[in-house]
């Protein structure tokens, strides 16, 4: 069964960990960027998700956000992560996701280069 309550690690030393699932399967957090992630401005950061029931489905699917907390207050970014829970014939359980980062922009027409 894939409970997300706990601390992940990625693949660049990424930190995510997450507070037991209330009743509707919601969670709550921190994130915190690992040196390899790049952004040495990042510091931990609030999450906020969900998963499905895991009564329902044993490998489920979720979601979270993450609004950065930067050392320069003038920047503001958010990722939103979408992924699912696998469990191996071993009882390992690894979360595969993909993220999208958005950075405020200065106008509409900076639009275009404020995700990634």
């Amino acid at each position: 069964q894939c409970l997300l309550s706990g601390s992940w690690r990625s693949d660049t030393s990424c930190r995510m960990v997450v507070s037991t699932l209330d009743k509707d399967n919601r969670f709550s957090g921190f994130y915190l960027p690992g040196p390899a992630a790049g952004y040495s401005e990042l510091l931990t950061s609030p999450l906020e998700g969900s998963q499905q029931d895991t009564g329902l489905v044993p490998q489920p699917i979720f979601s979270f956000t993450v609004n950065w907390r930067l050392q320069d207050t003038k920047t503001a970014r958010t990722s939103v992560f979408l992924g699912q829970c696998y469990v191996d014939t071993n009882g390992k359980e690894t979360l595969h996701a993909l993220w999208l980062l958005r950075e405020a922009a200065d106008s509409p027409a900076e639009d275009w280069k404020g995700t990634r």
